[in-house]
């Protein structure tokens, strides 16, 4: 009799275990990344690594077809930012909400102060559905500043590989607040956002329709 109960209890276990290796959500399959380019990277892995969702966001160069590139030499790449985020917690149509609203969509030749092809807006899809939502966000940008498509700046491009910035680029906006603080009021961003976006520049609310 004891023989019997301990196999009905050990068979519960078993079913109890499977159930909750099925039900159970395979966390790293929420991670997702994707590279933005909008300026400089300082402010660009400012603005998004305080959104809910986002666990990390590191600077450095993509685009180009240089290899390893450098501050000093990143020739044909753009100052790019990697964000890693738990798409459980946000959307990468959020994330694009956002990166939007921190960049001047309408400026192809640079953001703000910096100029050059080094410093243009370009989002850089992983995949088809990347692809589909970058789309997506592009006709709801335009729509919310009541320009064409055909207005934007900003480019759709395929990822490529992704090269960190050296390690004093990172966190810049943290380790250096008084000299973060001073460039972006020079180079005139905010005032610039504030131009484009109004009341909903830096802001992750609803698009305007």
């Amino acid at each position: 009799m004891n023989y019997f109960k301990l196999i009905i209890k050990f068979l519960f276990a078993a079913v109890l275990c499977s159930c909750l290796l099925f039900f159970v959500p395979n966390a790293n399959a929420a991670i997702e990344n994707s590279l933005l380019a909008g300026g400089c990277f300082w402010c660009l892995e400012h603005d998004l690594e305080e959104l809910p969702g986002v666990l990390s966001v590191e600077s450095g160069y993509t685009g180009g077809a240089g290899l390893n590139p450098t501050y000093r030499n990143h020739e044909g790449h753009q100052e790019a930012v990697k964000v890693t985020f738990n798409s459980s917690d946000i959307d990468f149509q959020t994330l694009l909400k956002s990166y939007w609203r921190n960049i001047d969509p309408l400026d192809s030749k640079g953001q703000f102060c910096d100029r050059g092809d080094s410093y243009r807006p370009v989002i850089f899809f992983m995949n088809d559905l990347q692809k589909t939502s970058a789309e997506e966000s592009q006709e709801l940008a335009a729509k919310e500043l009541s320009v064409s498509i055909d207005n934007l700046g900003v480019s759709l491009q395929q990822a490529g590989q992704f090269w960190i910035a050296e390690e004093y680029h990172q966190n810049f906006a943290k380790k250096n607040k008084l000299k973060y603080k001073f460039y972006r009021s020079a180079c005139g961003r905010d005032e610039r956002l504030r131009q484009v976006w109004g009341g909903n520049a830096r802001k992750n609310v609803d698009w305007l329709s």
